[in-house]
C-alpha cells in the first residue's frame, strides 16, 4: 500500500528523534573511552572567525630587591599573557534512503499533488518503515562516533578539514621546534607536555620497573595546577602493569575468594588513584605499548552554541528519488595547559 511523501517525512523524523535522542550510546561496537570522556567535558562557544582563543601564561616578571634609606627602586611591567588558538571545523555525517529501496521492502511512495487523496499506509508499512530507518540511523551513529573518536586522537594531519586531536599538542618529543596552539614549545619550556616514548621494563614485572617510573612521573603531573587526570592505554600497556601486580601477589580477599571459588582476574587497574583504561582505538593505531594521561581540566572539547549534534532534514531535490537525513557538529579540541599530560611508551 503507497504512503505520502508527508508520511514518509514523519515516520523518518520519528524514528530519527527516538534513535537520536535515547540510544546512540548504546550503538557502539567498540568502547570508546576518550570520546565518552570528550563529550561529558565538552563546553559551549558561541563562535570567531577562525579559531577557539585560549589565554595562557608561562612566565613571570615581577621580581623583588632589597632597599634601606633613600635607595632607588626599580618596577616591573609585566606583559606575559599569550594566545593559544585552535582551529573550529565542521563535521557532517548523513544517511539516503531511495525510493528503490522502499520498493523493494514493498512500500511505494507517492509525492505528487494528489498524494492527499492516497489511503492512509497500514500498521505494517509504518514498522517497515522504521525498522529500515533505525538500521541506517544505527550505522550513522556508529560510524559518526567511530570517526570523531579516531579524530579525536589523530593530530589533523590526516585531513585538513578535521579537527586536530589529542597527538597534535601531546607530543612524543615535546621539545623540538614545534608549534603549538601558535606557541613554540622549544622556547617555551612551560608549554611543554610530559613524555618518555622508551620506558624500560627488560628488568623483570617483579621488579616493577613501570610502577618505579610511575610514581615518580606522577609527581611532575601534579607539579602544576589542580589537574583532573585520566589515562588511556593499548592493550600491552595495561599487560604491563598486571603483570607487575601478580608477580608481587596483589591479590584483594574478594580475588582469593567469592563463594568458594578463586577469581584470578585483575578487575582494572589504578595507579595514584587513576583509573588506567583500555582503550582499543590505541591498539587499533598500532599503539598497543603506549599510554596517554590526560588533564581532563584542560584538554577537552569545545561546540560552538547551537551546533552539538544538530540534526538536518534536507528536502529531495527534483531529479533525484531519495530521503536525506544528516547531523552536524562545529567545534574543535581546545588545550589550556600542556603541562599536566603525557604519553608514556614502553621501549
Amino acid at each position: 500500500m503507497p504512503v505520502t511523501a508527508a508520511e514518509l517525512e514523519n515516520i523518518a523524523n520519528t524514528t530519527m528523534d527516538f534513535h537520536w535522542g535515547k540510544e546512540i550510546e548504546s550503538q557502539s561496537i567498540q568502547d570508546k573511552p576518550l570520546l565518552s570522556a570528550f563529550k561529558s567535558k565538552m563546553t559551549e562557544f558561541p563562535g570567531g572567525k577562525d579559531y577557539i582563543d585560549i589565554r595562557v601564561k608561562g612566565e613571570y616578571t615581577t621580581g623583588i630587591q632589597g632597599y634601606e634609606y633613600d635607595d632607588e627602586v626599580t618596577y616591573d611591567n609585566p606583559a606575559n599573557v599569550r594566545t593559544a588558538y585552535y582551529p573550529w571545523k565542521e563535521i557532517h555525517g548523513g544517511i539516503s534512503c531511495t525510493h528503490t529501496e522502499l520498493k523493494k521492502n514493498g512500500i511505494s511512495v507517492v509525492d505528487t499533488m494528489d498524494s492527499a487523496n492516497v489511503r492512509s499506509h497500514s500498521d505494517r508499512d509504518a514498522i517497515m518503515l522504521a525498522d529500515l530507518f533505525k538500521d541506517k540511523l544505527e550505522d550513522m551513529s556508529e560510524g559518526i562516533d567511530r570517526d570523531m573518536n579516531e579524530m579525536f586522537w589523530l593530530d589533523g594531519t590526516q585531513d585538513a578539514k578535521l579537527v586536530p586531536g589529542v597527538q597534535s599538542f601531546i607530543l612524543d618529543d615535546p621539545t623540538s621546534a614545534t608549534v603549538v596552539g601558535g606557541i613554540d614549545q622549544a622556547a617555551n619550556t612551560w608549554w611543554r607536555n610530559r613524555a618518555d616514548v622508551s620506558i624500560n621494563v627488560s628488568g623483570g614485572a617483579a621488579n616493577q620497573p613501570l610502577a618505579v617510573f610511575l610514581q615518580d612521573e606522577f609527581r611532575q603531573l601534579r607539579r602544576y595546577g589542580d589537574p583532573n587526570h585520566m589515562a588511556f592505554a593499548g592493550n600491552d600497556f595495561i599487560k604491563q602493569m598486571e603483570d607487575e601486580l601478580r608477580a608481587n601477589g596483589t591479590y584483594t580477599q574478594d580475588g582469593w575468594s567469592s563463594k568458594g571459588t578463586v577469581d584470578m582476574a585483575i578487575r582494572g587497574v589504578k595507579f595514584a588513584g587513576v583509573t588506567f583504561m583500555y582503550d582499543p582505538t590505541l591498539d587499533d593505531m598500532g599503539l598497543e605499548d603506549t599510554c596517554y594521561i590526560l588533564d581532563m581540566k584542560s584538554i577537552f572539547p569545545k561546540v560552538m552554541s547551537g551546533e552539538n549534534m544538530k540534526r538536518h532534514t534536507p528536502a529531495r531535490p527534483e531529479n533525484k528519488y531519495v530521503l536525506y537525513r544528516a547531523v552536524t557538529w562545529t567545534g574543535g579540541l581546545v588545550c589550556k595547559r600542556r603541562n599536566t599530560s603525557g604519553v608514556y611508551r614502553l621501549a
